[in-house]
């Protein structure tokens, strides 16, 4: 690939692939004064826990001086913290096996070159997170896709046909809870066959799971790394949805064996991650912050889901279906076949309306006549309005 400038040479062939998130030009769009958004992926900032979290930095420099402020390995009360809240939800794990990560994005990354090498074969949902597609597909990897369903998820026959076809993949990504961009959850009985799948045929398979601590309604699933005997399945959580975006802090579980190869392909990254916040999020977590944070967070986030969901039935009840999630940030809208969100986008950015084209979300094209919705980020008694408008501007694009 070719540079602009005449001077330098040719691109690596990673560049040839790799495309700037459809997430990060659609702020763009969006980010002027008096849009209503429902596009982010983001927590309203009145949520965000500001006075608690400087009181917990207060402590941590107070406690530990510049210790707080140096390099330094990932803060071990930290890891602690994070063994004994996966084995809470069924994990067998211990601190040693927490490799601490700047969000759930770098973690992706990591075990994509892990694994990965352009031309190799990748498994993902054919409707996906950007930062899945980037790491897959933007990294030259040919994707097989496999469809999911709305009421449990990714499909397991379609997942082990894409295992046993060859060549064998060398990765493999599904997003279990709260799905992004569908909203939707993967069933108890799929978790366990998708961990036995990857043990049978030898896939590494990554659990990207951000969300599952923002449920809000319904029982809490064990991850699939509950299910894991094998060692194949590398779990992913992260701090930057449930505790604020700017955290840039996650964790990656993993087995012991690869703990090595991570820590130096780690190193060729960034080094480390900030102490600081290391020592700030696990004040938080060890003082009992972040139990009352999410109480108050996922409270507050069912109202709006609510308010969507009403606004939804009044206004789209006859020319759309939605998915109806029990926690996360996105509801997926379908619109009749047809009609194109990419087409509608600047007619409601016209009247102060902004979401996100469910096409940005395919991995191999198609699904124009849909929408993801952030509702995490919008006041309630802003949302009824929005959608109203939104179906005035569908109803335009419907003739």
């Amino acid at each position: 690939m070719k540079p602009s400038h005449p001077d330098l040479p040719p691109f690596g062939r990673e560049m040839t692939h790799l495309k700037r998130s459809v997430m990060r030009e659609l702020i763009k769009i969006i980010a002027r004064p008096g849009v209503v958004s429902l596009a982010g992926g983001l927590p309203a900032n009145e949520l965000l826990p500001v006075d608690e979290f400087r009181q917990c930095l207060d402590a941590v420099l107070r406690r530990d001086g510049p210790k707080a402020l140096q390099y330094g390995p990932p803060h071990r009360p930290l890891q602690t913290w994070i063994a004994d809240y996966m084995r809470s939800r069924g994990v067998a794990c211990e601190p040693d096996q927490v490799f601490i990560t700047n969000g759930a994005q770098q973690g992706l990354n990591l075990i994509s070159r892990l694994f990965l090498d352009a031309g190799d074969a990748a498994v993902t949902e054919a409707i996906t997170f950007t930062g899945v597609q980037q790491v897959t597909k933007g990294r030259g990897a040919r994707v097989r896709t496999i469809p999911t369903d709305f009421r449990a998820g990714a499909d397991m026959d379609a997942l082990e046909a894409a295992f046993a076809a060859e060549p064998r993949p060398r990765l493999a990504v599904l997003i279990p809870d709260f799905h992004n961009p569908l909203g939707v959850s993967l069933s108890v009985e799929r978790r366990e066959r998708a961990a036995q799948l990857a043990a049978t045929y030898g896939v590494p398979l990554i659990e990207d799971d951000p969300y599952s601590p923002l449920r809000f309604l319904g029982d809490p699933r064990p991850p699939i790394k509950a299910f894991d005997e094998a060692g194949f399945v590398f779990y992913l959580g992260s701090f930057s949805k449930m505790l604020a975006p700017a955290m840039r802090l996650g964790w990656i579980i993993a087995p012991r064996a690869v703990l090595p190869r991570l820590t130096v392909l780690r190193e060729s990254f960034d080094l480390e991650s900030s102490a600081l916040i290391q020592r700030g999020v696990a004040e938080f977590a060890l003082s009992g912050l972040l139990d009352e944070h999410l109480r108050r967070f996922n409270a507050a986030n069912r109202e709006r889901r609510d308010a969507l969901l009403a606004a939804l039935k009044e206004h789209l009840g006859d020319m759309a279906h939605w998915t109806q999630p029990e926690g996360g940030l996105f509801v997926w809208v379908t619109l009749p076949e047809g009609v194109d969100a990419w087409e509608m986008l600047p007619k409601a950015v016209e009247r102060n309306i902004a979401f996100v084209p469910g096409a940005a979300f395919a991995v191999e094209g198609g699904h124009a006549n849909t929408m993801r919705l952030n509702f995490s980020s919008v006041r309630p008694d802003q949302i009824p309005h929005a959608i109203a408008v939104l179906a005035e501007v569908i109803e335009e694009a419907m003739g």
